[in-house]
């Protein structure tokens, strides 16, 4: 039977679970996410049911790890960046090498040999898994032993070893610690590890085209929306028109028993209302057709970004509203002092309709093309509307453009319309 986790409570300790609610930033996001303490609290998961650690989950759990078994042998901040490159908080995340023919498992992707290893030969014995694989799903289980072969790494061969020595042995081993097959990891690595919450130099819930903004992933993203929330009090007649003129729209729209009338939301097992990656991209295609025709813009890079800013869900995830994570200021700024009016904002809940979502964040992408009055690449339009233009990473790597990829890859003709990447 598959490893499958629904509260923290199926995969972690009584007395870890004592002291991940002891963590104040973690009390707070859990009781602002309508959980108890003495009841079982949720693990948050994205719209395909896959569960994930926030980053203040994660900045926590690595933090009780390290400070308990690996003081002042690793820092904490290694660990949850290595975690946002191997699985992105993942626990249940796991991946085959077909040239090793070996899976490794879990948020911080160690495999089953590796961590027998350090348990029987290397005396890390707080976790025993007893050659039980599946308990590498566990969070802190995982975590304790991607920390203790971090430390081991940190006195390889008897030498006192740089952080560099470390991450990059991590990922290749230590003969591939200063070759060029792991350098683009470490430069990743440092990306990821700017990026943490403690690290971050800008605030989060402004204006998007204040370069402060941010994106702050919420355990779970509050819901305006009763369960009777339908499409037709999202969009217009028009609009709906033209998602049923859609041929896979209609085709799963009438699979799923919805009525030209009344189309009901998708919605996850916290009756969260989303977007299906059908209707996602026929929202994306009917508005760049309409008002974008002329601009190029792709709608597989605009549900690539949907899908990192909002993971589809319709109320947004965390101070950033709606599919796209256009929030109110900004909308106004494009529409009143840029001209982009083809849908009008009254108020902050029209940044929840999914067509001025989307109409929005299209318009914003197309000003971040020619930000500072020339043409920009592709790397840095995807990493400014993230985090501002004025935060984007030099070397144009990082986690953001990693989990865009991955996310563009989910979107069908994903080869032909990529192309190198190209966004405009």
């Amino acid at each position: 039977m598959a490893v499958s986790f629904k509260y923290w409570d199926d995969c972690i300790d009584p007395q870890d679970m004592e002291a991940m609610w002891m963590d104040h930033a973690v009390k707070r996001e859990w009781v602002n996410a309508g959980e108890n303490k003495g009841s079982k609290v949720h693990l948050s998961r994205d719209p395909d049911g896959q569960p994930y650690l926030t980053q203040i989950e994660m900045k926590a759990l690595a933090g009780i790890i390290v400070s308990r078994h690996f003081i002042s042998k690793i820092d904490s901040d290694m660990v949850c960046a290595i975690a946002e490159l191997e699985s992105d908080r993942k626990p249940l995340t796991t991946r085959y090498n077909k040239k090793t023919k070996e899976t490794s498992i879990g948020i911080m992707q160690m495999l089953p040999r590796t961590a027998n290893w350090l348990i029987s030969d290397m005396g890390y014995k707080m976790y025993q898994i007893e050659q039980n694989s599946d308990l590498l799903y566990r969070p802190f289980v995982n975590v304790y032993l991607g920390a203790a072969y971090l430390s081991w790494y940190s006195k390889y061969d008897q030498i006192e070893r740089s952080e560099e020595f470390i991450v990059r042995a991590f990922k290749g081993g230590p003969k591939k610690a200063t070759d060029k097959t792991t350098l683009d990891y470490w430069k990743r690595y440092l990306a990821a590890k700017e990026s943490l919450p403690s690290r971050k130099v800008f605030d989060v819930g402004v204006a998007m085209n204040d370069p402060s903004a941010s994106v702050a992933p919420n355990h779970h993203p509050s819901s305006a929306f009763s369960t009777e929330t339908t499409w037709e009090s999202k969009a217009s007649p028009e609009d709906m028109l033209e998602m049923w003129n859609s041929p896979s729209v209609s085709k799963e729209w009438n699979k799923s028993g919805n009525k030209r009338d009344k189309v009901h939301f998708s919605r996850d097992d916290k009756k969260r209302p989303y977007l299906s990656r059908v209707e996602l991209r026929a929202v994306a295609e009917i508005i760049l057709s309409k008002h974008f025709s002329t601009r190029g813009v792709k709608p597989t890079i605009l549900c690539a970004i949907a899908e990192i800013v909002s993971m589809r869900f319709l109320n947004g995830v965390g101070p950033r509203p709606g599919i796209m994570g256009v929030d109110y200021p900004t909308a106004c700024w494009l529409y009143k002092d840029l001209g982009y009016k083809a849908y009008r904002v009254e108020c902050a809940d029209d940044m929840t309709k999914p067509f001025v979502s989307v109409y929005f964040g299209a318009a914003y992408m197309v000003w971040l093309s020619l930000y500072g009055g020339r043409e920009r690449s592709p790397q840095f339009v995807v990493q400014a509307y993230i985090g501002g233009p004025k935060n984007v990473n030099r070397q144009e790597t990082g986690p953001v453009l990693l989990k865009f990829e991955n996310a563009l890859s989910r979107y069908e003709d994903m080869k032909k319309d990529q192309e190198g990447c190209n966004i405009m």
